[in-house]
């Protein structure tokens, strides 16, 4: 078994002790990790804990009254759950899993929704062949053989994987870069135990890049890095819009989704009837509306005219100019 969707961790240890030494916790519905045995009320501060623990390279350790004690070194778990967002919610407002640091380990994303959009265009001739590319290279890396410890058979001992000199160079400025960020005032400081890790990420993410470009190789250079930490940036800038210093608040959230509205709306100027009779579902009654309204104001994506204006051929009182729209 390589890939197993919602495993208690108690279950993981007892199937790395036999199994495979690499696995995958991987869910297209990862509400069943979510809302599955090992984050439920009594096991999800132990589930974080072992988490963490594996992610930062630690070994398994296990001691039972009556399993015995089991030490179980060289073993590797990938995480990867696609979840929608209400049930994405539940894990990034739990506070538990941000003081407990496993929300500063998972890189997150959440693309706007390209429904509606999605029209029918025949694929370039050059996409077949370029998908074909990539998962023979999958399929290379998936067959070499496994860096296994001398004498074991299912414990990882991979090689060192290190920066040239150029590479630490350019990963040595964005700890810096980073460090300063995280202070009093600074642009990461509402995610700072998420930015704290950064620089790791940035440099993980580059070692996966090295290693897809070349298997067999034993250095990180100035590209993978380069590539490294723009991937990590983008997280940072997620984790800034989706955590708010560790918790994805609702009322964002929907002001996300007023303001994609509001860029397809037809005019530069919005009025507050216009969102609760034209707008989202999510927007029918002047209270949500309002509020939406307001939280983009104040983050400059609306400007409110003065006296009023003809918004769609009806006069308002209440009007909005819409920011950074495309004319």
């Amino acid at each position: 078994m390589l890939v197993c969707p919602e495993p208690t961790f108690e279950g993981l240890e007892r199937l790395f002790a036999v199994g495979q030494p690499s696995m995958g916790v991987f869910s297209g519905e990862g509400g069943q990790f979510i809302g599955g045995h090992g984050m439920q009320k009594e096991a999800k501060l132990r589930t974080a804990a072992a988490l963490s623990g594996l992610w930062d390279g630690e070994p398994i350790r296990r001691v039972r009254a009556l399993d015995g004690a089991t030490l179980l070194p060289g073993r590797r778990l990938s995480l990867h759950l696609m979840v929608q967002p209400d049930v994405a919610n539940m894990l990034l407002c739990d506070r538990l899993l941000a003081d407990q640091g496993l929300l500063s380990r998972l890189l997150v994303t959440a693309p706007s929704s390209a429904a509606g959009t999605r029209l029918w265009k025949e694929p370039p001739a050059e996409a077949d062949a370029a998908i074909r590319r990539y998962g023979a290279r999958l399929l290379c890396i998936l067959e070499e053989p496994l860096p296994l410890a001398p004498s074991k058979q299912n414990e990882l001992k991979p090689p060192a994987l290190v920066f040239d000199a150029s590479a630490r160079q350019t990963w040595t400025a964005f700890y810096d870069h980073v460090e300063r960020e995280v202070g009093s005032g600074g642009g990461l400081e509402p995610i700072r135990g998420f930015a704290n890790k950064l620089p790791e990420h940035a440099a993980r993410l580059a070692g996966v890049l090295a290693i897809v470009a070349d298997p067999r190789c034993s250095q990180i250079t100035s590209a993978h890095i380069d590539a490294g930490i723009a991937l990590a940036q983008h997280y940072a800038m997620e984790a800034l819009r989706l955590f708010d210093a560790g918790s994805a608040r609702p009322d964002i959230l929907r002001a996300e989704q007023l303001l994609d509205w509001l860029l397809t709306w037809d005019h530069e100027l919005i009025s507050l009837p216009d969102v609760y009779q034209l707008g989202p579902n999510a927007f029918r009654d002047a209270k949500t509306a309002r509020e939406a309204i307001y939280l983009l104001q104040e983050h400059g994506s609306l400007e409110p005219v003065e006296g009023g204006a003809f918004v769609n051929g009806v006069r308002r009182l209440e009007v909005w100019r819409i920011i950074g729209r495309s004319t």
